[in-house]
């Protein structure tokens, strides 16, 4: 068995491992990347789009913005489609100044990868039968197969960034875990179409068929989702079907502006919210999906990964340069403040404009006129756009 060694070793090269990579190596922290799937796969995932305004620093902090500075979409608000209305939410006049971009995760990650490999920085790529040892010891390690041979990693800490089904999290004892998870009875089918956008800005749609989200990655690129069915089968949506069911759920106006053309992908996701706690075991940090999953009503999901790569950066920073190791075990409870505030934006965002089949008369009524008030007073717009744009990060001290 080869012997390797490394300060912080990374499982997954997903968004959140590539980032956190990129800001340890500029920070003189040695870092090696492990990936069991090829860097084709990696790159080709379509995911989010839409980055909070720390996110965005972030990113210029890594010095990965250059493509994302030219090409990304500032938007400063997004429109809420409520009885047949649009309603403004005005982002940047309600927060004093912060706005959100847009620029999709598969952008991310090529900008990432990309630096990554100008760095000379390792990822190994197509790593499998990876495997955590020593957690609660001041040297952890790790075991992995690449190219035919067992390798051992020996490292300081371990960033585990690979995702809800990856082995960082499975290698925690289950007694050491507590799960909170509600499943929702429903998905968001979305198609990819390379069409220009219906609106300058995201449009949000609630109506009594089911929620609509306009989205784009460009101003040549559309991004839709139709709520359905959890157990709703794809083949059962035609390109045709899909167009004529988004015209339906938005207001005519909005619906007469609407190009449409053939799908370049299609698919349905299924929406959730799960959290994990604690996010850390010994030497082990969960980041991102792999400890927290929010629906994708709030836009939420890249950048609660993105703070959980701050938190954990800015950590590691001052135990490097400071011997502040007393800060590691802070970790998860510091992410975990602003995660579970993310989740329960998430969870307001899909149950106010979502249809709740199960859902009786009075509780219909209920969810109505608490989107109306928080859409007709200034106040709630405000606590929506504060949300929306990204609570700030805790200073680690």
């Amino acid at each position: 068995m080869k012997t390797l060694k490394t300060q912080v070793a990374i499982i997954g090269a997903g968004p959140s491992g590539l980032l956190l990579g990129q800001l340890l190596h500029n920070a003189g922290i040695e870092t090696l990347i492990l990936e069991r799937q090829t860097p084709g796969y990696v790159q080709g995932r379509i995911r989010a789009g839409v980055l909070e305004q720390g996110m965005v620093d972030l990113l210029r902090q890594a010095g990965v913005s250059q493509r994302m500075d030219a090409e990304g979409l500032v938007h400063d608000g997004f429109e809420l489609a409520l009885n047949g209305q649009l309603k403004h939410i005005d982002l940047k006049a309600l927060t004093g100044g912060k706005t959100v971009m847009i620029y999709g995760q598969t952008e991310v990650t090529r900008d990432l990868m990309a630096a990554r490999k100008a760095a000379g920085a390792i990822t190994l790529y197509e790593a499998s039968n990876v495997q955590p040892h020593a957690l609660k010891s001041e040297q952890p390690w790790l075991t992995f197969d690449y190219e035919g041979e067992t390798f051992r990693l020996d490292c300081d800490y371990i960033a585990g960034c690979d995702g809800f089904h990856g082995v960082a999290r499975q290698t925690i004892p289950a007694d050491a875990l507590k799960i909170f998870e509600r499943v929702y009875p429903f998905g968001w089918l979305g198609i990819l179409a390379d069409t220009p956008p219906i609106h300058d800005e995201l449009v949000y749609a609630k109506h009594e068929r089911g929620f609509a989200l306009c989205s784009m990655r460009s101003a040549t690129r559309s991004r839709y989702y139709l709520q359905v069915p959890a157990e709703e089968p794809i083949e059962d949506w035609s390109d045709q079907r899909f167009w004529d069911e988004l015209k339906t759920r938005l207001p005519q106006d909005l619906a007469a502006q609407l190009v449409t053309g053939p799908s370049i992908e299609k698919s349905i996701a299924p929406l959730r919210s799960f959290v994990v706690e604690p996010m850390q075991y010994g030497r082990l940090f969960l980041l991102g999906d792999a400890a927290h999953i929010v629906p994708p009503t709030g836009a939420k999901g890249l950048n609660l990964a993105a703070s959980d790569v701050s938190t954990l950066f800015n950590i590691l920073l001052k135990v490097y340069r400071e011997g502040r190791v007393d800060l590691l075990e802070k970790y998860s409870a510091i992410c975990l403040r602003r995660i579970w505030k993310a989740e329960r934006f998430s969870w307001w965002m899909t149950s106010m404009l979502h249809h709740f089949p199960e859902a009786d008369g009075f509780s219909q009524r209920i969810a109505q006129s608490e989107l109306e008030y928080f859409v007709d007073s200034e106040a709630g717009r405000k606590t929506i756009a504060e949300n929306y744009v990204g609570l700030p990060c805790e200073a680690i001290e």
